[in-house]
């Protein structure tokens, strides 16, 4: 059954492996029949700074969030290839959801839920994360608890509905060889082609 998929670029580069991973997987989603739409981060423009200290008179959307929003609403499934900085995302990307998941659009505080949660607006939708990094999955998972993992599938993606949230780690990048990545690139491919 074709499946409506948003890829994601979290990269702010032009060019880096996480884009390479997109394209992978979407060329080969498409391949499949599956009908997808693209965004890079480093192509957005907008003003990553909320800047508010609250939701009251939040400032307008610029037209690079609106079309990520109304491309969010559309997509069945999520695909977002992020680097690991610091232990989380890069700062842009995390100005991206500061900006776009605001209450009456991905949540709505008025009707709160489990431990009074608000409702999440984005249900019915799943994620897949592509993460690169220079952190060995025995850190990533082990000495740092996974945090990137648990921000994006529990504190982002799970609080708007967006679940599951199913990751892929490609590590240590830095130093990677072109058959290392390749081996990953493949990974990126044969998820395509399940839109998984």
């Amino acid at each position: 059954m074709p499946r409506r998929i948003l890829a994601l670029t979290l990269h702010p580069a032009p060019a880096s492996f996480n884009a390479a991973l997109v394209e992978t997987y979407a060329e080969a989603a498409a391949g499949q029949g599956h009908a997808l739409r693209q965004h890079a981060l480093h192509a957005l423009e907008f003003d990553t700074d909320f800047g508010q200290a609250g939701y009251a008179n939040a400032k307008p959307l610029e037209p690079d969030l609106e079309a990520f929003m109304e491309d969010l609403a559309w997509a069945e499934h999520l695909v977002l290839s992020t680097p690991m900085w610091w232990g989380g995302l890069p700062a842009k990307a995390k100005g991206l959801f500061d900006r776009t998941f605001l209450p009456g659009r991905a949540f709505d505080p008025r009707q709160p839920q489990i431990f009074g949660l608000p409702k999440p607006l984005l249900t019915g939708k799943t994620a897949r994360v592509f993460v690169t990094s220079d952190t060995p999955d025995i850190a990533f998972n082990w000495v740092y608890g996974g945090g990137l993992r648990k921000q994006l599938s529990r504190q982002i993606l799970g609080f708007v509905g967006i679940k599951p949230v199913r990751f892929s780690h490609f590590s240590p990048v830095e130093h990677s060889d072109s058959t290392r990545r390749q081996g990953w690139l493949s990974q990126a491919r044969a998820l395509g082609l399940k839109a998984a």
